[in-house]
């Protein structure tokens, strides 16, 4: 398990650093002028260029990416020269209100989702498992916007169940925070419901035709046995290496969802921080969702380990 642990974080190394290349260039040919944004539409050229020359971003784009990463690695990433704000409190303040929003849609979504998809391939084929399989399906296919505005119309603006925002009043404890989450938690849920619990029904249905599950019937070992002994365990290899990388999109893909519901999560301030030419923060956020994706397909990757001793074999 420690070697393949090893290997992941290696071969995180040069992925990252072709990541955080790929951000910075594309971050660098964004329409705007940093000194024009700051200065507004009235400064001279003359003052633009002082302010761009005093900012650095006149200088030669390897020489600033490579300051930009050495920085960004030692923790120091600067003030934003659009917000006179430090870049770290910003990013890393937007990230933890997305990770409470993606953990409670996740806390519901991934056991439900699970018992739904093996349920299904329990019963493969048969009524149950075509209800289960359409109707998830048919969530995922809805996108979040019009998901969200509908539920904001029936239960916030119509029933008055539940708050219109997402961002609960300054001081609330974590249970009125998390009251507030539930109505943008929910398209969420839609999008992940339909791939996990998909996974799972596959999953359930590949293991259930092996040849030691019949063995274990025809043993007579109790169906409960069967199931949880030796179906689940192995139906969850793909599943959890799905959920890995729905995690790493739920972090970056919140961006509908906070800007509907007026959520300050890190999707809402990477586009703020786009529309304002804020490179800095823009460079920053996207890579910090770029380590998250890894670190979640990481995780994936250990509990599979764990689930299954042949993945630990061959690393």
């Amino acid at each position: 398990m420690t070697r393949l642990i090893l290997r992941r974080l290696l071969l995180m190394v040069p992925t990252l650093i072709l990541v955080s290349l790929l951000i910075f260039t594309l971050s660098e040919i964004l329409p705007g002028d940093v000194g024009r944004t700051i200065l507004g539409p009235y400064a001279t050229p003359e003052q633009v260029a002082a302010l761009n020359a005093e900012l650095g971003v006149d200088e030669p784009i390897i020489q600033r990416y490579v300051a930009w990463l050495g920085n960004f690695v030692t923790g120091d990433w600067d003030t934003s020269p659009i917000t006179d704000l430090e870049v770290r409190p910003q990013v890393m303040g937007a990230l933890g209100n997305s990770l409470l929003l993606a953990g409670m849609a996740l806390v519901v979504i991934i056991p439900l989702s699970i018992f739904l998809g093996v349920v299904a391939g329990l019963r493969k084929d048969g009524l149950l498992d075509r209800g289960i399989t359409i109707s998830t399906l048919s969530l995922t296919v809805i996108p979040e916007f019009v998901s969200g505005v509908i539920l904001l119309v029936i239960f916030a603006v119509t029933l008055q169940w539940l708050p219109v925002t997402a961002l609960a009043p300054e001081g609330s404890n974590l249970a009125t925070r998390l009251y507030y989450l539930i109505l943008p938690a929910i398209p969420l849920m839609f999008i992940e419901l339909g791939y996990i619990a998909r996974m799972a029904r596959v999953g359930t249905v590949e293991v259930l035709a092996r040849p030691y599950i019949r063995t274990a019937v025809l043993k007579g070992l109790p169906r409960r046995r069967v199931i949880f002994g030796h179906v689940l365990r192995n139906a969850m290899v793909p599943t959890v290496t799905v959920i890995g990388g729905q995690i790493g999109w739920l972090i970056g893909g919140l961006v509908v969802v906070e800007t509907l519901f007026g959520y300050p999560g890190l999707g809402k301030l990477l586009v703020d921080a786009a529309k304002t030419h804020d490179v800095l923060v823009l460079e920053a956020g996207v890579l910090v969702v770029a380590v998250l994706y890894m670190l979640s397909n990481l995780s994936a990757d250990v509990i599979v380990a764990l689930l299954d001793p042949r993945v630990r074999q061959r690393a």
